[in-house]
Formats: C-alpha cells, structure tokens, sequence
C-alpha cells in the first residue's frame, strides 16, 4: 500500500446551486444551499485514501464546529490525522462556491490554514521521510511549499506539487518538485515569459499540464503527449483537479508508467463529477479499475 502524505489546507464547503452566474453589483435567486467538507489538501487526501493508499494529512483547522466536522470527516475517510491540529481561537479556512451555467467559481478564506508553517511541518518530518509521495498545493503559506520542497529534494522523497491557487514559484520549489500539475492559467503564470510548448520542453516527464475537457498534456522527451480525458454527464466539477493529483500520486507511487498514471488520473477524475460535491463524487479504486 502507497504511503502518500499531504502537506495542504482543510476548509468548509459553502455551495450555492444558482441558475445564472451574477455579475458584479446584480442579485439573483439561489436553488439550494449546503456545507460539505472541503479544502484542496483535504480533498486530495480523501481521494487518495479512496483510492486504497495509506493517507497522512499535515494542517491546521480552527477551534470550531467546522474544525470538528473536518476531522470527523478524515476519520470517516481512514485519513490519518494526527497532525491535523485546532487553532486556538480561529476559524478554520472555508471556501465559497457558487455551482452556475455547469462551472463553479470559488473564493478561499485560508483562516486556520494560514498555521502550517514550517516550524509546524516539521513536528511531522519522520511521517514525510517514510512517504512513497509527498503531495502539496497553494492554499497554505508561501513559504511552507518552499520548505517542504526541499526537504522532499534533501531526503529524496518524490513531491508533487499542485500549484493551485495560481502565484509565482520560486525556480528552487520547480527544480525540487518531481512533478508538477498546473492548469492552463497556473502554467502561464508560474512560466512567464515562455510558451507553454517551452515550458513543457524544459521539463520532460515532470510538466502535466490539466487542460479540462481535452485532457492532460505533457512531453515525453522526445514529443508532446495528450492523454485525452473521459466524457461524463457533470454534476459538479469541484474537486475534479484535486482527484485527478491524488490518483496520479496514488497510480505513480505504485509504480505506474506515466501514462498509465495519467489514465488512471483521467478516470477517476472523470468519475469525480458525476455527483454533487468535492468530494461527494471522489471514487473508490473499484469503480475506477472498471471502467478503465
């Protein structure tokens, strides 16, 4: 069994289900309303513990009925937890989600996730020496993705960064990643100045790029590769990015080839969307082996 650990944030999930999309200044008429656990980290520790891998999660959450709700929902999801500590007199982080139009659009309040810094990570260094694969994104301080990369670089532990919320990264947080899993719009930031064609060029085997609906493209040292994607009815596309990084880590820390990880990603990604919430559709490694 992989072990994957997830340095990331944890949040709560408040959605509205709304027919159109209001623009700046404009009200309209919501369908429904409701909290479900969240977080970009979290998602992603959910997914890969469906998926049959052994979870541990590095955060932070509030001292809150949230921060409760978060960690009943780890448990309930056999996510280890230990290291996922309350904030004394603090909210934990919630995001704000508007389902509209078959797309989302969402506003994060990091709160309590602004607490994993370095010096908390390191309270948990043993568990992150004694990975298959670290996993990491940008819900959390800037300087902790930094941290984190280059202890995974100094104690060769494969990384992954999913650098979403975009923002610039520091060429060092690049070189120490193994892999990098950026969306169109983080690619044009984190490699400004070149072409995404350059950019994929300059990192064979390490640069996936998630291109929605296309699917995921990336070089293989030699060409460009698109692995293309699953056509699915979708439900909600929250956390679709999140299942496609945790089953890539899952299907690469097994011993996958790339793009056997890449499809096995797709799927279960695919899977992701077909019902309502971040994680509410996240698939087990069952469902995702029969329908490859």
């Amino acid at each position: 069994m992989a072990k994957i650990t997830i340095v990331g944030s944890s949040s709560m999930d408040l959605v509205v289900t709304t027919s159109k999309r209001p623009g700046a200044g404009e009200t309209v008429l919501g369908e429904s309303f409701a909290t479900v656990p969240g977080g970009k980290g979290a998602n992603q520790a959910v997914a890969a513990a469906r998926l049959g891998a052994d979870v541990t999660m590095i955060g932070r959450v509030g001292d809150d009925h949230f921060g409760q709700q978060i960690l009943r929902n780890f448990e309930e999801n056999r996510v280890h937890a230990g290291y996922v500590k309350p904030v004394t007199h603090m909210e934990s982080g919630t995001a704000h989600i508007v389902l509209a139009e078959g797309d989302n659009s969402i506003v994060v309040v990091k709160a309590a996730n602004n607490e994993i810094t370095p010096a908390y990570v390191e309270e948990a260094l043993d568990v992150i020496r004694n990975s298959d694969m670290v996993l990491i994104q940008q819900e959390i301080p800037e300087e902790t993705v930094v941290y984190v990369s280059k202890i995974c670089a100094k104690y060769e532990v494969p990384l992954l960064l999913n650098p979403a919320p975009a923002r610039e990264v520091e060429v060092s947080v690049i070189e120490n990643a193994t892999y990098i899993t950026p969306n169109e719009h983080e690619a044009a930031i984190m490699f400004k100045g070149q072409s995404l064609q350059e950019a994929l060029r300059q990192y064979p085997n390490k640069l996936f790029v998630t291109e929605g609906s296309n699917g995921v493209r990336f070089f293989d040292g030699e060409q460009e590769v698109v692995v293309p994607t699953y056509k699915v009815e979708a439900v909600d596309t929250t956390g679709a990015g999140d299942t496609f990084n945790a089953a890539f880590a899952v299907a690469l820390a097994e011993g996958k080839s790339l793009a056997d990880s890449v499809k096995f990603a797709n799927r279960a990604a695919s899977l992701s969307v077909t019902k309502f919430g971040a994680q509410g559709g996240m698939p087990t490694r069952r469902e995702v082996e029969e329908q490859l």
